[in-house]
């Protein structure tokens, strides 16, 4: 099992250069000796970071990472300028550290394979959790599916200011019509990260249901993303388990 990084990094001594530890001691050699999953957080960073600053290791400088920034999640939405506040980021260690986790989003979002089965609103989750965890603010997607229920394609629909979107049942259903889908899964996010849905996410979705129905296209679900707490399970909310498809 990887260290915790904060504890261990705690735990040098301040300014302890890398090629001063003992081989044992070193992120890349025992990368190379035990796997990047030995490894810690910070550890992990400290090879992307590759260099510290004076009077501070690698090491060190990831560990303040993630010691100002509290998760790897918040971490991961950080802003370049909002990076550079750490001592020893500079721009160029801010851009390696964003295109890390963008290529890490991207190789979670090619899982999204035509024909996947999406039977229940977790399965959407784990579908849209790792592209909608970057967005700043609301994104508004329908998920296309066929008679079967698997997965045709994900379809952006609209963007919005923070806590704000502007949805219109005409965009949502034009590439549902296109690409022949049987039934939808609405989705979207909320930057604030708490998933419980607000009056307008209710009339929406209900708008959408009936505009559904004209269209025969089924509306299966409205799932809404945040993040999950130590009081929240989950990181997600739908709609339809919180009982607000009954009577249609």
């Amino acid at each position: 099992m990887p260290r915790d990084g904060l504890v261990w990094n705690q735990a040098m001594t301040a300014g302890t250069r890398i090629k001063d530890l003992p081989d044992s001691e070193r992120p890349r050699e025992r990368m190379v000796a035990k796997g990047a999953d030995a490894l810690s957080n910070s550890e992990l960073i400290a090879i992307m970071l590759r260099t510290g600053v004076k009077g501070a290791s690698a090491l060190e400088v990831a560990g303040q990472l993630l010691k100002a920034f509290g998760t790897l999640d918040n971490l991961s939405r950080a802003s370049l300028a909002d990076l550079r506040k750490i001592k020893g980021i500079g721009r160029d260690k801010a851009i390696a550290l964003k295109c890390a986790f963008t290529l890490a989003r991207r190789m979670a979002s090619e899982f999204r394979q035509e024909g996947t089965s999406l039977g229940n609103p977790e399965s959407v989750a784990d579908l849209l959790r790792e592209e909608n965890r970057a967005y700043e603010v609301e994104n508004f997607q329908v998920v296309l599916l066929n008679t079967r229920r698997k997965l045709i394609r994900v379809e952006k629909i609209s963007q919005g200011t923070l806590d704000t979107i502007l949805v219109h049942p005409r965009e949502v259903f034009r590439s549902a019509i296109a690409s022949g889908a049987a039934a939808i899964v609405l989705a979207h996010n909320h930057p604030s990260g708490d998933p419980t849905p607000s009056e307008a996410d209710v009339k929406v979705t209900r708008d959408l249901i009936r505009a559904g129905q004209l269209l025969k296209i089924e509306v299966l679900d409205h799932v809404i993303l945040g993040r999950a707490t130590q009081e929240r399970a989950k990181d997600y909310a739908s709609l339809k388990e919180l009982g607000y498809f009954a009577g249609f």
